[in-house]
């Protein structure tokens, strides 16, 4: 019988979610195609309205092994789950004679446990357990959660919390949800036949395609216990994320709020040395914390060792004795003591691992204003522990066995993949090694037609942006552009403190034009109410950077305010850049640049996101266009045509405007 062909395929698959097949989708799905065939690692830059999903999607079903997608965002893994998947599963069965079963999986606290719903939390003050319903008022918000909680329990097939609309709060979903620490395992528990993550985790043992997040493949990768089934094939998606996704997952995190709930959990269940040990332990580490201590330790401070290592020592003798005491007075005493055992388990943990200090390991205190009153001091007091880098974690982890494809919008940084490949622990293109696995990079362009269709202005008249330092030539420039866009402007800031204050300024001069400022409303209803009213701009940062996709006359025009490198005291960038320098690289390049690069890359991927789209990326920064290094970043951007004269850029904005005008 003769084998489909991939054109074919993906002809089929195009039709049925009603899209449009394109060269690039194609060139991608043949180099996927190849890869999964050879064996190989493949990265793909493939530029938004490629299609890129039905490019990796169809030559993974084609070939028949297990495939694990891993996505960053919600909203990816819903599009493949809920449209992409049935729509090109359905397509194909015809022409492949089989129906290939997909599933999603995540970590067990995205999962409701029916454990935790009906028999009640365990709470820290007291033995046994609390009935979470009757202990909220049913008035409250934290109330009317929980009961909207209980009746969904009765209706979800999946019991998972991105399928609850509306959702509820983090406190609300921490009251029937438990990590995998915490969860008493399947055969011990009551529900265990019952359970929603059991049962999405027997649904991918089944599936073909298993679709995840960066996290959950994180924790597979470190954690050494597998997390996903075997599979063949690897697909990341929104792969620009990865190497921050495995930093967050690698990072411990030591507070006196979380010390002191260790304490309150295991006391009743120890002996009273045990505990008393345990609580004179917590006391020291909380009066050093108390202090001012610097961000970064390269040594750890002799007394901060000290109390680091009596804490472990005690969280030790608790674990043993967690497991030999045993008190049939405590109301289901099993989870009261899983729950005891997991919050000591990570406290010891994170004081082992920094007093263990691996020199592959940044170590930082961080302190935040207090969000409160005295019961609130400690609540920005944190030690915290990150790997230097995580790409040898990487390349042992994620290169060995598989077949990778990883593909994103912006993977080519300053013109090439070499940079992205070196985050991921892999060598330049092409290069082979005993422990260097071998991959290509492809760039199957994009859809959009971007020097017609776009123009980056580099602002070069303006002053160095100084840190921190008042910018009224940037405001003025910023009140102009808006002006001449008519409003549309999406802009994106370095930090908070940049947005809110050309929020402020930009408000009292041009009140007509409505500015809503991240952190007043949602994310979500911002960009709903952004979109719906053309005069309107969005003022942000950092999520707003990658997370914002609005087509058409709402967004015309891009600002950035300033080129975003990493903070100088930045501990775990700073401790990165300051080791390739060790190592006779040059840090700047390797760790600011290309963080600043990735992002730019990503602002700018706002502007264009359909063919009819027009607009500006404006970058308020003389820099990109006088510094050595604004090459590389103008490289990392989508093909705009490029400019400097603020003037033209004015006559061009306004044409737009008037165009859209027109248009409505």
């Amino acid at each position: 019988m003769t084998q489909p062909s991939l054109p074919e395929l993906l002809h089929a698959a195009v039709t049925a979610v009603g899209g449009t097949e394109r060269p690039g989708q194609v060139a991608m799905a043949e180099a996927v195609a190849e890869a999964i065939d050879d064996g190989a690692h493949l990265l793909v830059q493939a530029g938004t309205g490629t299609g890129k999903s039905l490019g990796y999607l169809v030559p993974a079903l084609a070939h028949g092994e297990r495939v694990v997608v891993a996505t960053a965002t919600l909203a990816l893994q819903r599009q493949l789950v809920e449209r992409d998947l049935p729509r090109t599963v359905e397509a194909l069965h015809p022409i492949l004679r089989r129906r290939p079963e997909f599933a999603m999986l995540k970590g067990r606290s995205n999962y409701l446990c029916l454990h935790r719903l009906h028999e009640g939390v365990p709470q820290d003050e007291e033995e046994g357990l609390f009935d979470q319903f009757e202990a909220a008022a049913p008035t409250s918000k934290l109330g009317q959660d929980l009961l909207r909680l209980r009746d969904w329990s009765d209706e979800t097939e999946t019991g998972d919390r991105d399928d609850l609309t509306p959702g509820v709060s983090d406190r609300a979903w921490s009251q029937v949800s438990v990590s995998s620490r915490e969860c008493l395992g399947a055969t011990k528990c009551a529900y265990g036949a019952e359970c929603f993550a059991e049962a999405a985790r027997e649904r991918a043992k089944l599936a073909e395609v298993i679709v995840t997040n960066h996290a959950l493949l994180a924790i597979d990768a470190i954690e050494g216990a597998p997390v996903l089934p075997q599979h063949e094939v690897l697909i990341v998606d929104e792969a620009h994320e990865l190497v921050s996704r495995v930093t967050g997952v690698a990072t411990g995190e030591l507070t006196p709020g979380q010390v002191n709930r260790a304490v309150r959990r295991a006391a009743k269940l120890v002996n009273e040395k045990a505990a008393d040990q345990l609580q004179t332990a917590a006391e020291g580490f909380e009066r050093l914390m108390e202090l001012a201590l610097p961000g970064r330790l390269e040594e750890i401070p002799e007394d901060l060792g000290y109390a680091l290592m009596a804490l472990r020592d005690a969280c030790r003798t608790v674990i043993s004795a967690i497991g030999s005491t045993r008190d049939k007075s405590v109301q289901d005493e099993d989870a009261v003591r899983k729950q005891a055992l997991a919050s000591v388990e990570s406290v010891h943990d994170v004081a082992e691992r920094i007093t263990h200090g691996s020199e592959w390991d940044v170590v930082w205190y961080e302190r935040h204003e207090p969000r409160g009153g005295a019961a609130y001091r400690h609540s920005g007091a944190s030690l915290r522990v990150a790997p230097m880098s995580v790409s040898g974690l990487l390349r042992e982890k994620l290169f060995t066995d598989r077949s990778v494809v990883l593909t994103s919008a912006t993977l080519k940084l300053g013109g090439d993949f070499n940079g992205v490949g070196a985050s991921l622990g892999l060598g330049p293109e092409g290069a082979e090694g005993d422990d260097l696995p071998l991959w290509k990079g492809v760039d199957v362009g994009s859809p959009f037609d971007y020097p017609r269709q776009g123009i980056l202005y580099v602002a070069k008249h303006l002053d160095r942006p100084a840190r921190d330092g008042d910018r009224k030539d940037m405001l003025d420039e910023l009140t102009e552009l808006v002006q001449a866009a008519g409003g549309r402007t999406l802009g994106l800031f370095s930090s908070m403190r940049a947005a809110q204050l050309a929020a402020e300024d930009l408000r009292s001069r041009i009140p007509e034009y409505p500015i809503l400022l991240q952190g007043e409303e949602t994310l979500g209803e911002l960009i709903k109410n952004f979109a719906a009213d053309p005069r309107t701009c969005l003022f942000g940062t950092l999520s707003l950077w990658q997370g914002v996709d609005v087509p058409g006359p709402s967004c015309q025009l891009v600002v950035m305010d300033k080129i975003p490198f990493p903070r100088p005291d930045d501990p775990l960038m700073s401790a990165r850049q300051k080791a390739v320098e060790e190592a006779g690289g040059n840090g700047f390049m390797a760790v600011a640049a290309t963080h600043a690069a990735l992002l730019m890359a990503q602002g700018a991927g706002r502007l264009v996101r359909a063919s009819g789209d027009r607009g500006v990326v404006a970058v308020l920064d003389p820099r990109l266009a006088t510094a050595r290094y604004g090459s590389y970043l103008k490289a990392s951007m989508p093909d705009f045509w490029y400019t400097t004269d603020r003037n033209q850029v004015r006559k061009s904005l306004a044409a737009i405007d008037a165009a859209a005008k027109q248009a409505d």
